[in-house]
């Protein structure tokens, strides 16, 4: 499990765009709930707060479908750096 903190890049899926958007982390309710800050597929900025944080070991924090709510989950990059060094 990656710990969030303030000012990590997550990747927020919104439902209302067809990919996954940037956001920095903005404050940790908990290792599972969030608060971002970030950008839309135009560069127009967007907050959440208490969004769920998906974690890897969730699932594939990736796979998702139109009509669920909205998550954040970490670059699949930062995922198998933690994995590797997990190992």
């Amino acid at each position: 499990m990656i710990k969030p903190t303030i000012g990590r890049v997550v990747l927020v899926w919104r439902g209302s765009s067809l990919q996954f958007e940037p956001a920095l982390i903005t404050y940790v309710h908990s290792d599972s709930c969030i608060n971002v800050g970030g950008f839309d597929l135009s560069g127009k900025p967007f907050s959440m707060t208490s969004l769920t944080l998906r974690q890897d070991d969730q699932g594939d924090a990736l796979s998702h479908n139109p009509d669920q709510p909205p998550f954040a989950c970490w670059m699949p990059s930062l995922q198998q750096r933690q994995r590797a060094l997990q190992r």
